[in-house]
């Protein structure tokens, strides 16, 4: 039987946990994600409700499949791009179908396995470390700022909460923090005026793709963003799944193949375009998930949002501070980070990573140079034409 069609023994496949460790674990990607889908809704006029109920149940898609911490985010350079250049949703949602169909040849035919092959590990390092350093950027370049002298004293509580806190199962340092951040909007930020205008209940609209609209996004955002999901979203996260949950032997092909599934379904209801990804893991691992029981209630979160606050959506989720995401976006980048650990003790290795790190965070179209010109440079040390470790 294919890796692909495979299934795990059931003594490999956890039960679903709904405890405050996984509620605490859900909050560990929002930071990343909230941004991101405010600003795509704002650039592109897509429909609110659509986005957020699809990315809802793209969550619990995800979490009732691999029944562990494995969340869906939007794809990181086609949202970009979208937000730039304020494309249409016709444009999205053929470009979302257009990365759906090239996954699902890539995982059916197994080429995804051979890439898989081909990248050295100390490269996947690297590109974890490249987001681990975006993320951190963001994180105390925009966020932790943004309320001024109160969001510092925000976010200094924030963080000596997560420093006492983080790894503790009793007292989930996320839950607490996120509590913080919600009695700060309540008290300082909260117009029940805007809130009572954003309750109604509204369903996804549907859409056909068109050919010229696949086509166009194909060149203009799938492009673009496959360098970035085969190293962060399939690779990477195939190593994120390694580290902590070894005994399920997730493989590329598998993630790329549930990756493929949701972006074939998205475009035809309204929803963005997604991905797995390795900072989304750690984020929820790190702040005390275990189970898929997150990802379904991370996605809860995001189908009551579409279902009855969509309407208002940029307003009501303005009211949460941003210094308290900038917090939990920091802890997230450290622990992405400190991956590098298993390979610190080999100098070539360690100092490889470091590079496509470097590459992946500062250059344009990083993650496409950093995936090719790292794996080059592996090739060429094994063969001594490059001698990284003298360094």
């Amino acid at each position: 039987m294919s890796s692909l069609t495979a299934k795990p023994a059931p003594t490999t496949r956890p039960p679903l946990r709904f405890d405050r460790n996984e509620l605490a674990g859900a909050f560990g990607d929002l930071g990343t994600d909230l941004p991101l889908l405010i600003g795509i809704i704002a650039a592109s006029g897509v429909d609110s409700a659509s986005v957020l109920i699809l990315f809802g149940l793209m969550q619990v898609f995800s979490g009732l499949w691999y029944r562990l911490p494995m969340p869906v985010q939007p794809l990181k350079a086609f949202a970009a791009l979208v937000i730039a250049q304020k494309l249409p949703g016709r444009v999205i949602y053929g470009g979302g179908l257009a990365i759906g169909v090239s996954m699902f040849v890539l995982s059916v035919t197994g080429l995804i396995d051979a890439l898989a092959r081909l990248v050295p590990k100390a490269v996947v390092r690297g590109i974890q470390f490249g987001l681990a350093l975006q993320l951190t950027t963001l994180a105390l370049k925009e966020y932790v700022p943004a309320d001024g002298l109160p969001g510092y004293a925000l976010a200094a509580a924030a963080f000596l909460i997560t420093v006492v806190l983080l790894g503790n199962r009793r007292w989930p340092a996320a839950l607490l923090v996120i509590t913080l951040g919600a009695v700060y909007a309540l008290v300082f930020k909260l117009d029940l005026a805007t809130a009572h205008r954003a309750l109604a209940l509204r369903l996804p609209q549907g859409h056909l793709p068109q050919t010229a609209d696949i086509l166009t996004g194909a060149l203009l955002l799938a492009l673009p963003q496959i360098p970035l999901s085969l190293g962060n979203s399939v690779l990477a996260t195939r190593q994120i799944a390694q580290d902590y949950f070894p005994e399920r032997g997730l493989t590329v092909r598998q993630i790329s193949f549930t990756y493929a599934l949701m972006n074939l379904v998205n475009p035809f209801l309204g929803g963005f375009p997604v991905c797995h990804g390795s900072g989304g893991m750690v984020g929820h691992y790190a702040f005390g998930a275990r189970t898929g029981g997150s990802v379904l209630l991370y996605g809860g979160l995001f189908l009551v949002l579409g279902l009855f606050f969509s309407q208002g959506f940029q307003q009501v989720v303005q009211i949460f501070p941003l210094p308290i995401l900038g917090v939990l976006l920091l802890f997230e980048a450290l622990t992405l980070a400190a991956l590098l650990r298993d390979i610190s003790g080999t100098r070539p290795e360690l100092l490889l990573a470091l590079l496509v790190g470097l590459v992946c965070a500062g250059l344009p179209y990083g993650y496409l140079v950093g995936l090719v010109v790292g794996t080059a440079l592996h090739y060429a040390m094994r063969r001594g034409w490059v001698g990284l470790g003298k360094l």
